[in-house]
């Protein structure tokens, strides 16, 4: 009965809620990276808090550029640290797969790994995969971009 009652008037009531929604909290940008190694593998991390695999990355803050906020989360995500700026593939409206507005994918292939990789509190698994044999599992947004990325695609409007 809910349901159905939430199915009727969900259309009805986001229209009217959108401007609460839209006053109430700041636009949030996030950023990922495709981190590809010599061989040509991506590297793909999984998080403790979300199923799948998916490209290192995280949220900007407040003050922080986007090239400090995927610098920051390879190293924390991924013990990457990178020795020139990475690429910026494209910019992203996000609204399904995160809390994140839009999202930045950025790409990298001058790097060295600085830590070993562990599982952390936040890291249950890091892996390094051939694009063409990406692990069971890995997010659809991770596999499209990942794609686009491999075929040179004009980035998508939506992640």
């Amino acid at each position: 009965m809910a349901g159905n009652l939430l199915a009727l008037l969900g259309p009805r009531l986001k229209p009217a809620l959108f401007p609460y929604w839209l006053l109430s909290r700041g636009m949030t940008l996030g950023v990922r990276c495709a981190a590809f190694d010599v061989d040509g593998r991506i590297c793909l991390v999984k998080h403790t808090y979300t199923p799948g695999w998916h490209l290192p990355g995280g949220g900007v803050e407040p003050g922080e550029t986007a090239l400090q906020a995927v610098a920051k989360e390879l190293v924390e995500e991924a013990g990457i640290t990178l020795r020139e700026a990475p690429e910026l593939f494209g910019v992203y409206a996000n609204q399904a797969a995160s809390r994140r507005d839009h999202v930045l994918v950025y790409t990298a292939r001058n790097w060295h790994q600085t830590l070993p990789l562990l599982p952390t509190r936040e890291i249950a698994e890091i892996g390094m995969y051939d694009p063409a044999g990406l692990p069971p599992g890995t997010s659809r947004g991770t596999v499209r971009r990942i794609e686009e990325i491999m075929e040179e695609q004009v980035p998508a409007l939506v992640w």
